[in-house]
């Protein structure tokens, strides 16, 4: 686990964004941890959030032009995520988009950086069902943008209906990568690196019976 990927945790922790406990998920499974990223919700959090995720995109090596954020959460992501790259040096175009088209001023479905014959990548929170990422596919599509590769903060590496997770699914289908600010397999090296055996004994139970 790299320096960025164990504060990452810490940080998330602090904010109880990161629990450990006893959750029902939406798809009925209990699950050990729940993760909230829409509980960074303070300038300072966004500041740190962004900061988090230009490392991981810096580590990744992936080869992009643009920074694309799905409305609405990703919206304040690719912007402190493109502020955060200025101290790699980098001056990055990003853009978002709109739910709804424009049909007056600039019109449209996008706003920011042309994003026609770019290579794009998308910062969202997470991916559950992979249904954002899937909206912004199309509308990359429309802007004639090419997909590169999506960031995210946590890959739950658990499956979802099938064999497989959400995000494999999407690596599969659009034939790119998916990267995390951090995986399940860091959340565990974690707790047991902090000693808390009743946790870890938890997570390493539903890896067991979820994890792909």
């Amino acid at each position: 686990m790299k320096n960025y990927q164990h504060d990452f945790i810490e940080f998330a922790v602090l904010r109880n964004t990161l629990r450990f406990g006893e959750f029902t998920l939406k798809s009925g499974r209990i699950s050990p941890y729940f993760f909230n990223a829409g509980l960074f919700n303070k300038g300072e959090d966004l500041r740190k959030l962004g900061q988090f995720y230009a490392a991981a995109i810096e580590n990744s090596g992936i080869d992009y032009e643009v920074i694309f954020g799905p409305a609405y959460k990703g919206i304040p992501l690719v912007t402190t995520t493109s502020v955060a790259l200025c101290d790699y040096g980098k001056n990055v175009d990003y853009a978002f988009n709109r739910k709804e088209a424009k049909d007056h001023g600039d019109g449209g479905v996008t706003v920011g950086a042309n994003l026609a014959d770019k290579n794009v990548l998308i910062v969202d929170d997470v991916i559950t069902a992979g249904t954002a990422i899937r909206e912004s596919v199309e509308v990359l599509k429309q802007a004639n943008a090419k997909l590169v590769g999506v960031v995210v903060a946590l890959d739950r590496q658990e499956r979802g209906q099938g064999a497989t997770s959400a995000i494999q699914e999407i690596e599969e289908l659009y034939n790119i990568p998916v990267i995390s600010i951090v995986k399940f397999e860091h959340l565990i090296s974690y707790i047991q690196a902090e000693q808390q055996d009743d946790i870890l004994q938890k997570m390493r139970a539903y890896r067991k019976q979820y994890g792909v």
